[in-house]
């Protein structure tokens, strides 16, 4: 019976929704994730399955824009500061990722009969990888972080770079292209820095006091609206200019990244970014076209294997060379080693500059299709090859836990400071994403539940909500400011307590405004100072005022450079060799000494190699 259609026909939407709904947990069930599951809903209905889609370029062109909101996303989690600290990798490891694999795959390809122009352009398609499948698989692993998440992250962002001097190549190689004229080149470089500066100047001087504006209207749908059009907007601006969508979108995330918005925009954008992410995922599978891999699949399946093969080896042999370890070698060649979406755009302009035929360009992008939809066995690969993983037996994850105090890290530090807290009593929630610690405490009697302090929902979860007190215990500086910048826009109610590690950390810290925070080897210093001064002969109450002198001195000697500025807005330099003490000073005398019985499970054994400026 046929289904009579009023208005909108709801099908599509219905059997996307439908196929995206079923699939997706039937293959994270069986360990393949979310992306596998689309891919293979996508193919099951579209036009070489049941299909109900013909046209999966349709999808593909609406769903392109979940990439450009993932780059959103990821742009307002890279402050300025921290784009500028990945430059070496972003310049370097990604330059040199592009670079070789494009003189691998391009020789090869000359070596079997194509021409030089139809090898190089297809080198370069097939030296980009997917932004959307990597970032996605990266996101479900809570590896985005990672150092080698940072250093893939790195290398898509060059790539996404790459795509506009590829299509200038693709022009320049063109039959014709090198008589094109020096002016028309100088004036799509000029169009495209000014499409940039555009964006630059609207995101540093008009944003902020638009959503301050709209802030104060308390429409919650017209947030939304503003963060979909800014994503879209600078999306735009970088298409006219022919540049990358995503790209535009990127660099709107960075200038908002210190925005007091920030979460807020966030928060909007998140599930257009899924859905749209998703169709994505879905369109790709649709455009696998099965009738052309069955009549080509050995020619289509020894360019796959070749390709990805030698991609493979080539970022596995750059990222040795940049003195990457084994393990993270292997995790960024075999999560890069398929084609990507920008390659589809840049063998479209080949075909319609008359570089690639179209047998060419239907192979290459079916070489593209099939790489992509086996890029989420990568994961399984490298469990097998570095079979390392982490046992999470015996530890249960941070769930509506509610203490009074929430501490977050339980290492050397966090063990001693607890200890006070649990000795009276009061209710103490703790977390921590180290398994074999939390084993280790439970051994000790201690209640530890795992969870990345680092992330919203999990500080949500752990009880920072109703929580008195957050004291920050993490071993890393850089987790220690973005956990604090998360609690100060998320939950100000709480008191904020933070591990601080030396004196520019400790500036920071004060500027973000904590309410205390002491640097972890400062009092232990102090008594061991006084006890080497006691050791010598020295009289103990004039051992205890040389002490204090020295902590009144450090402490004029902070509160001047807080006044000042020094250490502001960047990372501490090896030029202080006095350690300092919050101005919320402790205690001139610690109660008590440190005692073995302190070390619970860890010990207060040695420290890493770190340096000792403002220790």
């Amino acid at each position: 019976m046929a289904v009579e259609s009023h208005g909108v026909d709801l099908i599509p939407a219905v059997a996307l929704l439908g196929a995206g709904v079923v699939a997706v947990p039937i293959f994270k069930r069986l360990g393949l994730g979310s992306v596998f599951g689309y891919l293979v809903a996508g193919i099951a209905i579209g036009p070489f399955g049941l299909r109900l889609f013909k046209d999966p370029g349709s999808v593909l062109s609406v769903a392109e824009l979940g990439v450009v909101m993932l780059l959103f996303i990821i742009g307002l989690e890279l402050k300025p500061s921290r784009l500028w600290a990945l430059r070496h990798e972003i310049f370097g490891l990604g330059l040199a990722q592009v670079l070789a694999c494009v003189a691998l795959i391009a020789g090869i390809a000359i070596a079997v009969g194509f021409s030089p122009p139809v090898a190089v352009v297809a080198a370069i398609g097939l030296s980009l990888s997917s932004t959307a499948i990597v970032m996605q698989i990266l996101e479900e692993r809570g590896e985005v972080s990672e150092p080698h998440g940072q250093k893939i992250f790195s290398i898509l962002l060059f790539q996404d770079l790459a795509i506009v001097p590829a299509l200038a190549v693709v022009a320049f190689l063109a039959p014709g292209g090198e008589d094109a004229s020096a002016n028309d080149r100088l004036l799509q470089i000029a169009v495209a820095g000014g499409a940039v500066a555009l964006v630059i100047v609207a995101g540093r001087f008009l944003l902020n006091p638009l959503f301050r504006i709209l802030a104060e209207t308390q429409a919650r749908e017209v947030m939304t609206a503003a963060a979909l059009l800014v994503v879209l907007g600078a999306a735009l601006i970088m298409q006219v200019s022919g540049l990358s969508m995503a790209m535009g979108a990127f660099l709107a995330g960075v200038l908002l990244s210190e925005s007091t918005f920030r979460h807020e925009l966030e928060a909007d954008i998140e599930p257009f970014r899924g859905l749209l992410l998703g169709l994505f995922f879905l369109g790709v599978g649709m455009s696998l076209d099965l009738a052309v891999i069955a009549s080509s699949w050995p020619l289509i399946l020894a360019t796959v294997v070749v390709f990805m093969t030698v991609k493979a080896a080539g970022i596995y042999g750059v990222a040795r060379a940049f003195r990457n370890t084994h393990a993270d070698a292997v995790r960024l060649a075999l999560l890069l080693a398929q084609g990507g979406e920008f390659g589809f755009v840049l063998y479209a302009n080949a075909a319609a500059n008359g570089v690639f035929s179209s047998e060419t360009t239907a192979l290459l992008n079916a070489a593209v299709i099939v790489s992509m939809a086996l890029t989420p066995l990568a994961p399984m690969l490298i469990a097998r090859l570095l079979p390392h993983r982490e046992n999470f037996d015996g530890v249960e994850k941070a769930r509506d836990l509610n203490g009074k105090a929430l501490v977050i890290g339980f290492g050397r530090f966090g063990q001693v400071a607890c200890q006070a807290l649990l000795a009276r009593g009061i209710d103490v929630s703790i977390i921590d994403n180290d398994t074999d610690m939390i084993r280790a405490a439970a051994r000790f009697g201690f209640k530890i539940y795992y969870g990345d302090g680092t992330r919203l929902d999990v500080l949500r979860t752990a009880g920072a909500g109703s929580a008195e007190a957050i004291l920050v215990c993490v071993d890393k500086a850089e987790q220690a400011d973005r956990i604090v910048e998360i609690l100060k826009a998320e939950f100000a109610l709480a008191k904020v307590l933070v591990r601080s590690f030396d004196r520019g950390h400790s500036i920071r810290l004060l500027n973000a405004g904590v309410d205390y925070q002491i640097r972890e080897t400062f009092e232990s210093a102090m008594r061991f100072g006084e006890a080497a001064l006691v050791a010598l002969g020295v009289p103990e109450d004039e051992a205890v005022e040389t002490i204090d002198g020295v902590r009144k001195r450090d402490e004029e000697r902070f509160a001047l450079q807080m006044a000042e500025g020094i250490y502001a807005g960047r990372d501490l330099v090896a030029k202080q060799r006095e350690p300092t003490p919050t101005p919320l000073s402790p205690p001139k005398r610690a109660s008590q000494a440190l005692t073995p019985e302190t070390a619970v499970v860890a010990g207060e054994g040695s420290e890493s190699a770190e340096s000792a400026a403002g220790r």
